[in-house]
């Protein structure tokens, strides 16, 4: 049994490596006379908690400052009254506060689903990237703090378990393994599986137990035959022998519906031997004793990962029908695929400092550098999203240069990968020597030939919705940026007025201007040009203008309009005039009030509405729950009304027809509109407006407005709609 930090000196010791102890220990002193009288929620002493990440980063055969930072990671944050950076680096010296200062302006993630880790807390992932960006060694220890806490998570309240848990599941795992940390990963993997999915967790560990129980001593029978052929062949080597593990084992029978016997990888042998050549003759060697199942063999010698990770994995079958899985590396593939990043120190003194620029952190520079090169925050997300939780795609230029990819990238992508000025000159692609369209998607293995022509006139701005990656946005963005400023300006133009036409914001030329100038005030921008340009190359987002477009609209065209302030007053506007859409409501109790239905939702007798009071217009009514008026009952609570649907139509119905919009997603086929007109024609439905558009993988979008009665009857042709061949799906309403 271990006291204190015994455990970490014997790490320590038995790695080899010069540390300096003298300051470790002082470190260890140091924190547990700051953590003095803090406990965790397991009970014990706080100070377990620094000890166990000093000695995972020990494990790493990280240096002595980092095990110090990882002594010291909590003390500022946890007890800024007893210590500060400037004692720390008084104490322990610059590089140790540094790394205690990059770990404490990590700012702790919280969120309870995938898409929120994902997209509402890109500050905090900032922070993270430009500390790697600036010492990789600060989120080396963060993972080490992240692992420990995983291991006591059972001592944290569940709906916690949960939180923490996503959130390692969804960033730091991913982290992990772009850093190339696969032992690290693995078991943040694990770990989080069996908080996230305990039933499904147990379910394939009891499975695993089942089939190794019935399969005993396999392992150890494969393992002495691959001995004993390659002792034969005069091969030095290690080997090892282990079982998938269970995220591994989960992921596939229930994300990718696999059965065990479908998975090929269940066992698995690892062979490490001493040099690359000795790889592919253990690979023949394995090939000779057992069958090889066909396409099953990777090399990631000749052509490794993102992360540098290297091996050669073949699947085989033994003569017993059992098929596992052979990885064959050498020693230091072995400790780069386990350590990644921090396989740098494993060959370095302990007391080695901050390694020089490595090829892995080439991505967390890339993706800094994209960050800072666009005006639009969102696309930070959509590059964290490819670079840090998408596959690769490994393929080569003609000359046999390996690229990699993101999983699903096309064409466009591969040629802005090998430089700006070949992307914006394409004019075509070749894919194995094939001429394919630009758009087509890149597999492993395709050899790629970008045809350019110095006559091109640049990128279609099509392409920024063809392109996957952030990379290629963003330098599709910077050529219209630079080279179609009076381009930009009038497409941007156009999407506003086209916006405001869908709004039904009607406004004169002066009062327009008025409300361009106060949305660029707003936006931070010197003029209107510079809206529409940014609007035009795609350096904002129409929706993230459209917000303002409505407050400003108010601001300037509103005023001059007289103000309805109460049902009174709107029960005897304009009493004379017929208002379309009036019939059935009643407004607190009268009838006869000047009423319209709300385009956006466009409610029917049978849904729960509400009164909106316009300003000048009267009552705008809405579903209860429209969007719009969500937004609106937290800024205007005054300007709401109670309205309700007669008592005519709720008794006897109504004989008037109103008009319901809806989209159907079908198949693209050409008796399709005939046998839905036919359908309504059948109901004596009429069609009051039918448009179509071209969706993706050979489907359409149909928009499709017709006259019904009320919300039973609205279902009703939906119902039957659903039922014709090919129809995908219908929705209520018209998407954007």
């Amino acid at each position: 049994m271990f006291n204190g930090i015994d455990k970490l000196l014997f790490i320590l010791e038995d790695g080899g490596k010069k540390y300096d102890i003298d300051k470790i220990y002082r470190a260890y002193e140091y924190a547990k006379e700051i953590h003095k009288g803090q406990y965790r929620k397991s009970g014990e002493e706080y100070i377990v908690h620094p000890i166990a990440v000093a000695e995972i980063v020990a494990e790493y055969s990280l240096d002595t400052d980092s095990i110090c930072a990882a002594f010291l990671h909590d003390t500022i944050e946890d007890c800024p009254d007893k210590t500060s950076l400037d004692e720390i680096k008084k104490n322990f010296g610059d590089d140790v506060a540094e790394l205690v200062d990059g770990l404490t302006k990590l700012v702790v993630l919280k969120s309870e689903d995938k898409e929120d880790i994902e997209t509402t807390h890109m500050e905090s992932l900032r922070k993270m990237f430009f500390a790697m960006a600036k010492d990789v060694r600060v989120i080396i220890i963060k993972l080490a703090d992240r692992l420990h806490n995983m291991r006591t998570l059972s001592a944290q309240p569940e709906e916690k378990r949960r939180s923490i848990a996503l959130e390692t599941m969804y960033v730091y795992a991913p982290l992990a393994h772009r850093l190339g940390m696969q032992r690290m990963k693995a078991e943040l993997e694990d770990l989080s599986l069996r908080y996230l999915d305990p039933k499904g967790y147990e379910q394939v560990s009891d499975s695993v137990n089942v089939k190794y129980g019935q399969t005993m001593g396999f392992l150890e029978r494969i393992r002495d035959e691959i001995k004993k052929a390659l002792t034969e062949n005069g091969i030095k080597f290690e080997i090892e022998g282990r079982i998938k593990s269970v995220y591994s084992l989960y992921n596939k029978i229930f994300v990718k519906g696999r059965s065990f016997e479908e998975i090929y990888d269940f066992y698995a042998f690892r062979i490490i031997v001493e040099t690359n050549s000795n790889c592919y003759e253990t690979l023949g060697i394995i090939h000779d004793l057992y069958r090889a199942i066909p396409n099953r063999l990777k090399d990631y010698i000749s052509t490794p990962k993102p992360n540098k990770y290297q091996a050669i994995h073949t699947s085989v079958i033994g003569d017993d029908g059992v098929p596992f899985e052979v990885q064959i590396r050498t020693r230091e593939m072995h400790e780069i695929a386990e350590y990644g990043i921090a396989a740098h120190w494993k060959y370095k003194s302990g007391e080695q400092s901050k390694p020089s620029t490595d090829e892995k952190l080439e991505w967390i520079s890339r993706l800094i550098e994209q960050e800072a090169s666009t005006e639009n925050p969102d696309d930070f997300y959509g590059a964290l999203k490819i670079d840090l939780f998408q596959d690769e795609t490994f393929v080569f230029t003609p000359k046999g240069t390996i690229i990699t990819l993101p999983q699903n990238a096309n064409c466009i992508d591969f040629a802005y990968k090998i430089h700006s000025e070949v992307g914006n000159h394409m004019i075509g692609a070749k894919v194995n020597g094939v001429i394919v369209p630009i758009e087509r998607k890149l597999n492993n293995g395709d050899i790629v030939e970008i045809i350019t022509s110095s006559a091109s006139k640049g990128p279609s701005r099509d392409w920024l919705n063809i392109a996957l990656t952030s990379e290629a946005k963003t330098k599709i963005r910077q050529w219209f940026k630079k080279e179609k400023r009076p381009e930009n300006i009038e497409t941007g133009r156009n999407m506003i007025v086209s916006e405001m036409r869908r709004l039904q914001l009607g406004c004169t030329t002066t009062e327009f201007n008025s409300i361009m100038e106060g949305i660029a005030s707003r936006l931070g921008m010197n003029n209107t040009d510079d809206l529409f340009s940014m609007l035009g190359y795609g350096g904002i987002s129409l929706d993230k203008v459209t917000s303002k477009l409505r407050e400003e609209y108010i601001k300037v065209v509103v005023p001059e309009k007289e103000m309805i302030t109460s049902v009174s007053q709107i029960a005897t506007v304009n009493p004379n005039k017929h208002i379309k859409g009036i019939r059935g409501v009643v407004v607190d109790g009268l009838e006869g009030c000047q009423v319209k239905f709300a385009k956006c939702c466009n409610p029917l007798p049978g849904d729960n509405i509400i009164g909106f009071i316009t300003k000048g217009y009267g009552i705008s009514v809405h579903k209860r729950d429209c969007i719009n008026i969500m937004e609106n009952m937290k800024t205007d609570p005054d300007r709401f009304v109670n309205v309700s649907w007669s008592q005519s139509i709720n008794d006897s119905g109504d004989s008037s027809n109103y008009e319901a919009y809806m989209q159907l997603f079908v198949e693209d086929r050409l008796s399709m509109l005939a046998d839905i007109s036919s359908i309504l024609a059948d109901m004596k439905v009429s069609i009051t407006q039918i448009t179509t558009q071209k969706s993706q993988n050979h489907n359409a979008i149909i928009n499709l407005s017709v006259a019904c009665k009320n919300l039973s009857h609205f279902n009703n042709i939906m119902s039957r709609l659903k039922d014709i061949n090919g129809v995908i799906d219908v929705k209520r309403g018209f998407g954007k």
